[in-house]
């Protein structure tokens, strides 16, 4: 959705302020919390199940940065090709930034996002697309992930996930991808609240603390029901968040918990790669069952997106009062020595046992190890020297 209406000469208002959707005693230009690290912002996967290719989308807004930005990503073969945009935010219904956008056709239900092509006239980056996007299951409210560091919240957040399938096309340097429901599947999900964005704060106390141990994430899809998973487990086994649920595509089936997850990944020696997993549900109802991951492509999330250890390009960073539009082009077996972090791969996934023993899926499977993890013999690391890998 866009908005070209500047604010008012006077006072707050904007768009958005003349729908009901106030929380508070204030115009939606201004959060109720002050913290500088309120966000609010998209996420969108789509994958072809072949795992040939894979578009990851992104578009925040931090009201209290006054920044908005986005980007897509796409990975296919070794190439690695993001077009990154941001601007300063001025009005909340806005949601587009340069190139990249936005729009909600049926809330919760259908969306579109684009990446329109450059004109000729403008640096080219050699990716578009335009895809629309239908939920498989109902929206989820995934559970409320909240962590204070010295008397301050670090983490507290809200999410909705959903599964989905996706429809239209992929350009990249004119080679084309036609997006259909049958082969070309996907995750998104809404999350907002407070996390750490931007410029890094003054050194202090404040500064200490971040995620910690092993971040997991997996929601997959089958043909009739999903499955989320999530896990932030510490070196120590302390479970920050959890979360395991079936959701079916019958809106009339209420979501199953499946009690507690487990994981046993197989990380590559001298990486913190993962190359194969089982994630099990020994709680599950109508059953103990496991789920087999195989991943078929790796995206390294932190290269040019905005999620990493790269001071030039960070969500939330202020990059002057004018749009600006970027491209960056990594190649995994030229650049390899720079593959380090966060990895949202594209899984397949198989049932082993339980109800639904031998359904096969496809989904993300996301994957962080942040410090040492000693359940799979790793080591800390010095996030110094990691920043030279992001």
């Amino acid at each position: 959705m866009r908005s070209d209406d500047s604010v008012p000469a006077h006072g707050s208002l904007s768009s958005f302020d003349d729908y009901p959707v106030h929380q508070g005693a204030e115009t939606i230009r201004h959060a109720l919390t002050s913290d500088r690290n309120f966000y609010d912002r998209y996420y969108f996967n789509c994958h072809s199940n072949d795992g040939e290719a894979f578009l990851i989308f992104g578009l925040g807004q931090y009201p209290n940065l006054a920044v908005t930005d986005a980007f897509g990503v796409l990975v296919t073969g070794s190439t690695h090709r993001v077009v990154r945009a941001s601007k300063e935010l001025v009005d909340r219904m806005d949601t587009s930034v340069g190139p990249l956008s936005v729009e909600v056709v049926k809330p919760l239900q259908e969306l579109i996002i684009r990446c329109e092509p450059r004109d000729e006239t403008e640096a080219a980056h050699g990716l578009s697309f335009e895809l629309h996007w239908r939920g498989s299951v109902p929206a989820y409210e995934e559970p409320r992930q909240f962590q204070r560091i010295h008397g301050r919240p670090l983490f507290d957040t809200m999410r909705l996930a959903q599964t989905g399938r996706w429809e239209g096309w992929i350009d990249l340097d004119g080679r084309r991808f036609e997006v259909t429901p049958e082969q070309w599947w996907g995750t998104r999900d809404r999350s907002w609240g407070v996390r750490p964005v931007g410029d890094p704060e003054p050194p202090g106390i404040q500064t200490d603390g971040a995620m910690q141990g092993f971040w997991n994430y997996a929601p997959m899809q089958f043909e009739d029901h999903s499955i989320l998973y999530m896990v932030n487990e510490h070196e120590d086994g302390e479970r920050v968040i959890e979360e395991a649920v079936r959701i079916h595509n019958d809106p009339d089936r209420a979501p199953e918990s499946l009690g507690r997850p487990e994981h046993a990944a197989v990380v590559t020696p001298g990486t913190r790669r993962i190359e194969s997993s089982v994630l099990s549900f020994p709680d599950a109802p109508g059953g103990s069952f496991e789920v087999e991951v195989q991943p078929l492509l790796d995206t390294w999330l932190l290269l040019g997106t905005g999620y990493g250890l790269e001071e030039d390009w960070r969500f939330g960073k202020y990059h002057g009062p004018d749009l600006v539009v970027q491209g960056v082009d990594i190649d995994y077996e030229r650049d390899a020595e720079r593959l380090f972090g966060l990895v949202d791969q594209v899984g397949r996934f198989t049932q082993r046992g339980g109800p639904f023993d031998g359904a096969v899926g496809h989904g993300l499977h996301e994957f962080f190890f942040v410090g040492g993890f000693a359940p799979y013999g790793l080591e800390g690391w010095d996030p110094a020297v990691a920043a030279q890998h992001g």
